[in-house]
């Protein structure tokens, strides 16, 4: 008598309703931050302007400015803070997202995948909104902004925000079963990518010696190929695309196995002793 009715739906139909559970759930993310979804990305450019501000006067104190290549400076100081801030940004909001055991899951529409995607395309939307903003305001009120080859630039931002989903994605589904230790591993490879991120430096101008200290970073490569796309008169030499693109592949991979196993053994008595 009470017996449902299964209904049956297309491919083309689960594809549509996973969007749309997505688009709502990203819309809610950026909301997280501010309740007015404008202030929030508001805020996401001024923490671009503090931090492009406070290295221009420190390179400009310390004399820093003879390392960087020849060119617009606030592009060359852009090019590094950006995307760092783009890849850390997207690797926090990920490992974040709403797990198993998160009340959300209660809903029907609402799993796991769906978290991971709204979280990371949230940071991908306030961060590209904030670039442009940033890029605009260089051109109009400093000076005009050109780049060497724009396709390529913005393909390192999509690349480092790549990065930055599949690391948050293996914190996440680690996370769980570690927290404590995890929290410690993330805080050390934040507060190390400060420094081996070479956001304020170049590879061609490093000597041979310190490059293994730095070439294992995958944000390393990122940042210094996309400043060999963005001026004309620089070509990274010790660094390459193929690098950070595998590694991210690979950190999918074993970031998607980690969840699955996790959501498998997922226990609503986690929350309870968290």
């Amino acid at each position: 008598m009470f017996e449902s009715t299964p209904h049956t739906r297309s491919m083309l139909g689960l594809i549509f309703n996973f969007c749309e559970v997505t688009f709502h759930a990203s819309a809610r993310k950026v909301r997280k931050t501010h309740g007015n979804a404008i202030l929030a990305i508001a805020l996401s450019i001024v923490q671009s302007l503090l931090f492009i501000a406070a290295f221009y006067f420190m390179f400009s104190i310390l004399g820093g400015r003879s390392m960087a290549i020849r060119g617009n400076y606030l592009l060359y100081l852009m090019s590094g803070i950006f995307l760092y801030l783009t890849h850390i940004q997207t690797l926090r909001t990920v490992m974040g997202s709403e797990g198993p055991t998160s009340d959300m899951m209660q809903h029907a529409p609402m799993n796991t995948l769906v978290a991971i995607c709204s979280s990371a395309l949230s940071t991908l939307y306030t961060k590209f909104i904030a670039l442009m903003c940033v890029l605009l305001m260089i051109h109009v009120l400093i000076e005009p902004v050109e780049f060497h080859n724009w396709s390529g630039a913005f393909g390192m931002f999509i690349l480092v925000w790549f990065l930055g989903v599949t690391l948050g994605i293996v914190f996440m589904a680690l996370n769980i079963w570690f927290p404590d230790v995890v929290g410690i591993l993330s805080m050390v490879y934040i507060r190390a990518n400060m420094i081996f991120s070479g956001k304020m430096f170049v590879a061609n101008m490093m000597p041979a010696m310190m490059l293994p200290i730095f070439t294992w970073n995958p944000l390393f490569h990122v940042i210094d190929q996309t400043r060999g796309y963005v001026f004309v008169n620089y070509i990274p030499h010790n660094t390459n695309v193929a690098y950070p693109f595998y590694f991210s592949l690979v950190a999918l991979l074993i970031g998607m196995m980690l969840e699955h196993y996790t959501r498998l053994h997922a226990s609503a008595s986690w929350n309870a002793k968290r």
